[in-house]
């Protein structure tokens, strides 16, 4: 009799159970990107500086990319110096290793008779890897990450941060701009640059400076021939992709600069835009995950 009554005592539960499932309500749904976009106000978004925006044009179009001063001041400087030398012009996209990334600077800087001249320019620089966090705004996300003990985004660009070790440093997540150093830290001047073109390679947090990131013609920079030789060089002078030109932002006239904003991540908006990631509500999605990496955020930018 006893086992009768257990048996009777766990159908029972069963059933109210998936009772209880059944008349429970459904979840409220949430805003989509698209949604949290539309109702955002012009407070929530911010104009480019033109002194921190680099304008790198090639046959296929322009990359406009956004400079972070806050996070290698040193780099950005000796960038500027070179900008306004005009060194990068008819310079070239060396490298496009799939899934990696897009690099460019003088094909001949291995060969002192014939690479360009630095003018008064730096040579090379201390690694700028990280900063202190003390002062420096940051903006966690709720989910957790593999490579640092919290990450979110701090002036606009993907960061993250170490309490503990009260350091703050930005990451490669698709489309930040880092410079190309040799073995040496110090190794690194500006000269040589390059955007991450395939999954973030986060290995490479605090291995290398970042000094910034595209913020509009990754289609262009994503859709460049893969180089055949070892880390996607283009092994023949003729694969190479030349650079027409490469400006500060600064020094174009108004005319010739985009006017883009960017969407604030320090805003109500953002934070509601980061929700539509971590749980998509497109009509599409069948599950929500409830989580989001930080690279998988997007950061707007829009043409007002």
């Amino acid at each position: 009799m006893g086992h009768v009554h257990c048996r009777a005592v766990l159908a029972a539960c069963l059933f109210s159970a998936a009772t209880a499932a059944i008349a429970a309500p459904p979840p409220v749904k949430g805003k989509t990107m698209s949604e949290v976009l539309a109702a955002s106000s012009p407070a929530d978004w911010r104009r480019l500086d033109p002194d921190n925006t680099v304008y790198l044009d090639f046959a296929a179009g322009r990359v406009i990319i956004e400079l972070a001063p806050a996070f290698a001041p040193q780099h950005v400087a000796n960038l500027r110096t070179l900008l306004k030398q005009h060194y990068f012009d008819s310079l070239a996209i060396l490298r496009v290793h799939d899934n990696y990334v897009v690099q460019w600077g003088d094909p001949d800087a291995g060969d002192k008779d014939k690479a360009r001249s630095f003018g008064e320019a730096k040579r090379s620089l201390p690694g700028e890897f990280a900063r202190a966090a003390a002062g420096q705004s940051f903006v966690r996300l709720p989910d957790g990450d593999v490579y640092a003990p919290q990450v979110g985004w701090s002036g606009g660009f993907p960061a993250a941060r170490d309490p503990k070790a009260g350091q703050i440093w930005l990451t490669h997540c698709y489309g930040m701009v880092g410079v190309g150093r040799d073995n040496a830290a110090d190794s690194g001047s500006g000269a040589e640059l390059y955007v991450v073109l395939g999954h973030s390679p986060r290995h490479l947090d605090r291995n290398v400076t970042l000094v910034g990131r595209v913020v509009q013609g990754m289609e262009l920079v994503a859709a460049l021939p893969r180089g055949s030789a070892a880390l996607g060089f283009y092994d023949k002078p003729e694969q190479r992709v030349p650079l027409t030109r490469v400006r500060l932002g600064s020094e174009l006239p108004e005319a010739e600069r985009s006017t883009l904003e960017l969407l604030r991540t320090d805003t109500a908006t953002f934070t509601a835009l980061v929700e539509t990631r971590r749980n998509r509500w497109d009509d599409w999605y069948l599950q929500r995950a409830g989580k989001v990496e930080l690279c998988n955020v997007p950061l707007p930018v829009r043409q007002p």
